[in-house]
């Protein structure tokens, strides 16, 4: 397939919180092992089930962040959302627009950062050790909330796919009791 565009995507119940995703981000960005200047943030909710979530830019296809900007700084080449330095002025605009809190500040970084992708070999999903972040083709990523729109209703436990070409089983958290079908929490 020519030109196949790939985006990252995010299976939370993967997902152990060890923050390898972070450590190697700020590695490869900043030359540091430092988590706080990375461009994917892990997010932990407690109190029970304890969440943990890997946070990155979704590359949107039309950015909030690109439209609040002043000066143009936000552009998107080939699918990839990215913040030019050179005309930022660090007003952190975009970091307020972003409706995934995609956008990070660090008082050693003169301006917002985000996830540029790595050129087209993230990284992330290459450290990730539970494979909770994929590269996977944009086409693909509405398998992902059909899944889990599936799963809400049936009330499932767990499911088998296939991942190339071999079959595999993805167990999810015990769905409590006392639910109505359909219900979702997370918006």
């Amino acid at each position: 397939m020519n030109d196949l565009r790939k985006k990252l995507t995010v299976i939370p119940e993967r997902c152990s919180g060890c923050r390898v995703c972070e450590l190697v981000c700020a590695i490869a960005h900043t030359g540091v092992n430092n988590p706080k200047k990375a461009r994917i943030k892990i997010i932990s909710l407690y109190p029970h089930p304890v969440i943990k979530m890997p946070i990155v830019c979704e590359q949107c296809k039309k950015p909030k962040c690109r439209d609040v900007c002043p000066t143009d700084a936000i552009v998107v080449n080939d699918g990839v959302v990215t913040i030019l330095e050179d005309k930022c002025m660090s007003c952190h605009a975009c970091v307020s627009a972003c409706p995934i809190g995609a956008i990070f500040i660090h008082e050693d970084i003169d301006t917002p950062f985000k996830c540029d992708m790595c050129g087209g070999d993230p990284e992330c999903a290459r450290a990730c050790p539970k494979k909770a972040i994929l590269y996977i083709p944009e086409h693909t990523l509405g398998q992902s909330h059909r899944l889990k729109a599936a799963l809400q209703y049936a009330h499932m436990q767990e499911v088998e796919y296939y991942e190339k070409g071999v079959k595999k089983k993805l167990r999810y958290a015990e769905v409590e009791t006392g639910g109505t079908r359909g219900d979702n929490n997370e918006n």
